[in-house]
């Protein structure tokens, strides 16, 4: 492995501990020494990847909303089938690769007033809100979802995504749900 492949490296153990430290204990209660001793390495060598403990949750919650670039429903595909696939593959990768779970706490988490503005900003910019709300006008269209203000519908649906995916964060061995339950309360 060449030098530049052990420091990028190191650099994705460093983002992996930290965000898994946020998720556990919280930004604040997380300090730059815990996270260093988590991975392992000296506080000081830690900071020659990451200036500080912001710059970290900054990265971090880039990653996250890089990740939820929403896909478009292809032409022809019912608004259910998407959704319930995309779930599938949601809860089938984030079983594979567990900080999948993590990530989804850490962006709400990153959402709320008192965190660092810059991930805060980020985190907010992520709008799965309004897209799912025009899927679910779409499925209202064709009758396959009932009557109701879709925006609201996009909130209770991604609310429920959003507690499966904490109560995964926190049980490693809890069974993926079926998708066609969150799905359902759209029906």
């Amino acid at each position: 492995m060449t030098r530049k492949e052990q420091k990028e490296e190191r650099r994705k153990a460093i983002l992996m501990t930290a965000l898994t430290l946020f998720v556990e204990r919280g930004y604040y209660d997380t300090k730059i020494a815990d996270i260093a001793a988590a991975v392992p390495m000296s506080t000081g060598l830690m900071f020659h990847y990451f200036e500080s403990k912001e710059e970290l949750l900054v990265e971090l919650v880039k990653m996250g909303a890089a990740s939820t670039k929403s896909a478009e429903c292809p032409e022809g595909v019912p608004a259910d089938m998407f959704l319930s696939g995309f779930l599938k593959q949601l809860f089938s990768f984030a079983k594979d690769q567990p900080w999948v779970f993590n990530m989804f706490v850490l962006m709400s988490q990153a959402r709320r007033n008192g965190m660092p503005e810059e991930a805060r900003k980020i985190a907010l910019s992520v709008d799965s809100i309004s897209s799912t709300a025009g899927l679910i006008r779409k499925g209202q269209k064709a009758g396959v979802f009932h009557k109701g203000d879709a925006k609201l519908m996009s909130r209770c649906f991604w609310a429920a995504v959003q507690g499966i995916m904490e109560e995964m964060s926190m049980d490693k061995d809890m069974a993926v749900p079926d998708a066609e339950w969150i799905v359902g309360m759209l029906k």
